[in-house]
């Protein structure tokens, strides 16, 4: 099966979306998301549909249109919140990345199963038809599902076309305890991934620890490889008008050492923490005050769900406490910014002297991927033990326990502090490895990995 082949990519978020300028002419934009960004390297090497969901009012009329290979899915407005807003994120999100305090939630009362049945299960019903009729155009394309947004799917696919190639891609880590899920969900997920041929995930971690919550694979391969980038794209971006243009900006105010942190306002990613370690930091190393400035890059994510928007409000107390009490008429020691503004990302990148990643858990984390490739300062990887981007960088970060904030203060410290020849064997060691270990890399793996499946196709 080596080649060009046909393929069927179905993911919650499409390659483009639709709008409508002030003109009334209809406009297209590129999908956002690490996840899009990485499979956009299919569509020149691959026959590719890809079917996702219809989001915008403009996307719900392109997808009446037809006729395009983006399939754009329209869903009931109201099962689409059901299935995005309260169980893929928050309920299925903060299982898979171990948020929930289980003492007080979640409560899973009569709206949630509600959103199970009739948002979560009604939507992987609309995708798995919408893949069973490209399927019957073109019977011997392999189907690629991705995420926690589709469990269901693959299993409503294989009941219709018991002899399809079917694969999943896992982009976010998979626990071990799954309690915080009634029988019926956690036992229909099971189901639904096991209906692949192919079930894969970023880290022998995350794989392990489905199969031992599986049981019996019968004839599923599951497998793990980890994501990456796309240097040449960074390599580009890193040099654009836009990127320089933030970078001087950052250069003129920052101080003499810079602590950078990119993420989302999400709570997996243990911002509040973070600023609370570098506080202990500045407590505990008055010879730092002055000197260092923690810029934190922060894109709002999913302010629509209580959680995260109660998140990002503790994220600013944080930094607000930090500041009030280190802070000088000439030095903040917090510089919270949260906004979406790729371009100021890069540039920081540029500039860190320590990268800081310190979330709860993760999938993988292309942060820690992108900012050491395009860093021009030797600058120092701080990397918590539970993103699925240690399993492959931690010879060169410093590993730190998430919760651990006087590790992390001391973490801090050591790469404020380190010398500069072992800042560039560690700097140079990142950078080697993701350049081999591409994008383009991932994609042909995981493809070798659809090839050896394909030869226990189910009959």
């Amino acid at each position: 099966m080596s080649g060009r082949r046909s393929l069927i990519v179905v993911s919650n978020r499409g390659p483009v979306s639709y709008d409508r300028v002030a003109d009334g002419a209809r406009i297209e934009r590129r999908g956002g998301g690490g996840l899009v960004t990485a499979l956009r390297g299919l569509l020149d090497q691959h026959d590719v549909t890809w079917i996702a969901s219809a989001i915008t009012d403009e996307d719900r009329a392109v997808a009446e249109e037809g006729g395009s290979d983006v399939v754009l899915v329209a869903h009931d407005p109201v099962a689409y919140v059901g299935y995005y807003n309260v169980i893929a994120n928050p309920l299925l999100w903060f299982t898979q990345h171990s948020l929930w305090g289980l003492g007080a939630q979640p409560n899973l009362g009569r709206a949630e199963h509600a959103a199970w049945r009739d948002g979560y299960e009604a939507v992987n019903r609309r995708f798995a038809a919408a893949v069973v009729a490209e399927l019957d155009n073109n019977p011997a394309a392999t189907v690629f599902f991705h995420d926690y947004h589709l469990y269901l799917a693959p299993r409503i696919v294989r009941d219709a076309r018991p002899g399809a190639l079917l694969a999943h891609f896992v982009h976010i880590p998979w626990p071990r305890d799954w309690s915080a899920l009634p029988p019926a969900m956690r036992d229909a997920i099971f189901d639904g991934l096991l209906a692949n041929d192919l079930v894969a995930f970023h880290t022998a971690r995350w794989a392990e620890n489905f199969v031992d919550g599986a049981g019996d694979l019968g004839s599923t391969r599951v497998t793990h490889r980890a994501i990456s980038i796309e240097p040449a794209e960074f390599d580009e971006l890193s040099t654009s008008p836009a990127v320089l243009e933030q970078e001087r900006r950052i250069v003129a105010s920052r101080p003499e050492l810079l602590v950078v942190r990119v993420d989302r306002t999400d709570p997996s990613k243990n911002v509040v923490r973070g600023f609370d370690a570098f506080g202990l930091l500045l407590d505990e190393h008055p010879e730092w005050r002055g000197r260092v400035t923690m810029l934190a890059l922060l894109d709002p994510s999913r302010q629509a769900i209580p959680e995260y928007a109660e998140y990002l409000a503790a994220i600013e107390r944080s930094a607000a406490a930090v500041n009030a009490r280190f802070g000088t008429d000439s030095w903040r020691p917090v510089d919270l910014q949260v906004a979406d503004n790729f371009p100021q990302s890069v540039a920081a990148y540029k500039q860190f002297d320590v990268l800081f990643v310190n979330a709860v858990y993760d999938g993988l984390n292309l942060v820690a991927k992108e900012g050491p490739l395009v860093n021009t300062r030797d600058g120092v990887l701080v990397l918590s033990e539970n993103a699925g981007a240690h399993e492959e960088l931690a010879e060169w970060a410093i590993s730190v326990n998430p919760f651990d904030l006087a590790g992390q203060a001391d973490a801090l410290h050591q790469a404020l502090s380190m010398g500069a020849p072992e800042r560039r064997r560690r700097a140079e060691g990142i950078r080697a490895q993701v350049r081999e270990h591409d994008v383009a890399a991932w994609i042909a793996g995981l493809l070798a990995d659809v090839d050896r499946a394909s030869r226990n196709v189910r009959p």
